[in-house]
């Protein structure tokens, strides 16, 4: 017996016995504790099977564990095979991330309720009380179509007719252009001399931007139709300078132009003269000056006032600034402040006459305070960086596609952003792949279609989208600021603002572009949880927001069977619920994802289009930088925004401040690990978004040297132009630092 207890415990199968039982007691806890956690992510849960023995994690078990996610693990054969014959749109959800892990928390708005400041848009006094010419009145009903007027016109007409400079503010879409073409017309035709086409400029009209003035001539046109003897014309950038001279020698009596061609023409045309003008218009003012042209307008009027001390000028604008006092203070002379007031004040003056003739100077708060239309609803939601690009897509698709005679605009802070999500809507959101969603009209697919618009374009392409956008009854601009002063797009129904605005001015007038002349609108704006404080910054300029929720955007998703989830067998989805709304928000993400990564170009035309985001994320000014500060962002988050699965490395090379063209010291070409400051630019339609930097280069040592070795392919240093010679990157270290001293010299 001993020897045979002693040969049982000698025995080496009772050793490989334990053993083995142990590991199955640890592989069964093991795969209890997996099972336990299915809501842990898919990423944990792969690796945890990775540890597990080989016999245990068979392809049926690895199928019930994962049942239900949206995130699916195959094995290497099982799905080599079965995706062998698929399309890359049946395989969602690979290689997506959770959009809904790891998001900040969403915090609640709490908005502080204030009183709006709401003006009267119309009034019971038509054309005819003000004394106008007959033809003039019959055009405006005929043509225009219009009997009544507004109470900016009502104000301002009477005033301008008696010959008084004028400042007037009025909400968006309240009629202001009118106001002022109205008395120059009336005021032209009554001449006594009859105006010849070759007296040159009588009017004088400076517009910010190409498409209000195409606006503004084409309002012109209408009203001068029983008064052929007027001839308008308008100067804009992007037109050929030829014809315009062309023009301008034949003669333009009323003439409408954007500062920088102005001053073109003044400078290099011998023909245009000034010698008759009457009439000087600033039209939207503000933005004029915001736009840079403060030179421009020096420029143009030391040029009018060497040849005319005697006319009549007026400022028009829905928003006051400093800066437009201090024009006011150089261009006008005894001025009447007109501003439409509100119910309240109409109450304490019900005589307008008495309101017309006090021109205190603007107070602050009268500076602060915005008027906006009462028939405007005005909604802001609160979504995570990630879902961003989902939420806005969702929307668009629940108002422009799924619901009737919807016109939208959607708005971006730069030239890029607008590019990117155009090309990126039209060949994901438009494709027709996938079934037809249960409860869609068969011309829903047609009732989705983009258009842009933004400062880089050719002027033909721009005045072509204007046009079409402006005469169709729906469809979806993509566009930046160049289209948020003065345009009058009809029946716009929704105003979307991607990229918060960097001052409530601004804010007011993007969503000035819908509920204009009594008509019902409404506008979003998106923000993410860190941007959650700007609602507060808004109600202290009297603007209230009500919130919407991001899961009643995205729930959208569930009517549009393109972005179903696939699941495992035969399996049906259940109810719509949070879950469903995920995995097809997961789905739509992963057709964006799929899009960018599908050639090189398009994932650095998306890293660009990011770099353009960040620079313009950080020319938010002082009073907002504790709200929009370029450390706030997560850049991994903000990059599933733009479909990248990762975030791009070495970003804050890319935003690097342009070298200067003289090269201080050869040390400096060294490449540095510190922080580069990020590059200020100009927040505006005319600005591209991207200053072209010159990269690090990284100092060479000579051939020979000890620790000389080829650069990397990424290191390679770009050209770089020194009064016009290049340096020659293979040179010696000898020659490389004569040149930078004799540049220095320079």
């Amino acid at each position: 017996m001993a020897a045979a207890d002693g040969s049982l415990s000698d025995n080496p199968r009772t050793f490989s016995r334990r053993p083995s039982a142990q590991a199955s007691q640890q592989a069964k806890a093991t795969k209890r504790k997996h099972q336990a956690s299915s809501e842990a992510p898919p990423v944990k849960r792969r690796n945890e099977t990775s540890f597990l023995p080989a016999k245990k994690t068979s392809v049926k078990e690895t199928q019930r564990t994962f049942k239900g996610n949206t995130q699916k693990t195959f094995s290497p054969k099982k799905h080599s095979v079965s995706t062998s014959d698929r399309n890359q749109e049946e395989r969602p959800c690979i290689k997506t991330s959770s959009l809904f892990k790891n998001n900040p928390d969403i915090p609640e708005l709490h908005r502080p309720v204030v009183k709006q400041v709401q003006e009267k848009v119309f009034t019971s006094a038509a054309f005819h009380e003000l004394g106008l010419h007959p033809h003039l009145i019959s055009t405006i009903n005929t043509v225009l179509k219009m009997s009544s007027m507004t109470s900016v016109q009502k104000q301002s007409i009477p005033v301008l007719l008696e010959g008084r400079d004028a400042l007037v503010r009025s909400q968006t879409g309240s009629g202001k252009t009118l106001a002022y073409c109205i008395p120059v017309v009336q005021s032209l035709q009554a001449m006594k001399s009859k105006i010849q086409r070759s007296d040159g400029p009588y009017a004088l009209v400076l517009v910010p931007t190409r498409e209000l003035a195409l606006q503004s001539f084409d309002t012109v046109q209408k009203l001068l139709k029983p008064f052929t003897w007027i001839v308008p014309g308008v100067l804009m950038g992007g037109e050929k300078r030829k014809s315009e001279k062309a023009r301008l020698r034949k003669g333009i009596n009323i003439l409408i132009s954007t500062p920088g061609r102005l001053v073109d023409h003044i400078k290099s045309t011998k023909n245009i003269h000034f010698s008759r003008l009457r009439w000087l218009v600033f039209d939207e003012a503000d933005r004029i000056l915001d736009l840079g042209f403060e030179k421009d307008i020096t420029v143009i009027l030391n040029a009018v006032n060497a040849e005319c001390q005697k006319r009549q000028n007026v400022l028009l604008s829905a928003t006051l600034t400093e800066g437009v006092t201090r024009l006011a203070d150089i261009s006008l002379h005894d001025p009447v402040s007109i501003s439409v007031l509100d119910k309240s004040h109409d109450q304490l003056n019900p005589k307008d006459k008495a309101v017309r003739e006090v021109c205190p100077p603007p107070t602050g708060d009268e500076l602060d305070n915005f008027a906006i239309p009462e028939s405007l609803e005005q909604h802001v939601t609160v979504v995570p960086s990630k879902l961003r690009l989902v939420c806005l897509a969702a929307f668009i698709l629940q108002k422009c596609k799924f619901e009737k005679d919807q016109k939208m605009v959607v708005f971006f802070s730069s030239c890029e952003l607008v590019e990117f999500h155009y090309s990126l809507f039209l060949q994901t959101l438009l494709s027709s792949s996938g079934a037809p969603a249960s409860g869609q009209l068969p011309s829903a697919s047609t009732r989705l279609k983009f258009l842009r618009l933004h400062g880089n374009m050719e002027q033909e392409e721009r005045t072509a989208v204007f046009q079409e956008f402006s005469h169709s009854r729906r469809g979806v601009l993509l566009c930046t600021d160049v289209a948020a002063r003065g345009l009058d797009l009809p029946q716009v129904t929704w105003i979307v603002q991607y990229n918060a605005p960097s001052s409530p001015a601004e804010y007011i007038h993007r969503i000035g572009r819908t509920a204009r002349i009594g008509c019902h609108g409404s506008s979003l704006l998106i923000l993410a949880p860190s941007e959650a404080e700007y609602v507060n910054s808004l109600a202290s300029h009297k603007i209230n927001v009500s919130e919407m929720k991001m899961e009643d955007i995205l729930c959208v998703l569930t009517r549009d069977d393109r972005f179903k989830g696939k699941r495992w067998g035969a399996q049906k989805s259940h109810a719509v619920g949070p879950q469903e709304i995920r995995e097809r928000a997961t789905v739509l993400q992963t057709v964006f994802e799929d899009y960018v990564h599908s050639s090189e170009r398009r994932v650095s035309w998306a890293k660009k289009a990011l770099q353009s985001f960040i620079q313009a994320y950080a020319t938010y000014p002082r009073e907002l930088k504790h709200i929009f500060h370029v450390r706030s962002l997560h850049l991994g988050h903000v990059a599933k925004s733009f479909g990248l699965r990762d975030a791009p490395r070495n970003l804050s090379a890319l935003t690097r401040k342009k070298r200067k063209a003289h090269l201080k010291r050869p040390d400096l070409h060294k490449k540095t690990k510190s922080k580069h400051s990020l590059t200020e630019i100009l927040r505006s339609e005319y600005s591209s978004g991207i200053e072209p930097g010159v990269a690090k280069v990284k100092k060479q040592n000579a051939p020979g040297e000890p620790g000389s070795r080829p650069l990397r392919p990424s290191l390679q240093p770009t050209p770089c132009f020194d009064h016009g010679k290049t340096l020659k990157w293979r040179k010696t270290q000898k020659a490389l630092q004569q040149d930078s001293k004799t540049s220095q010299k320079v």
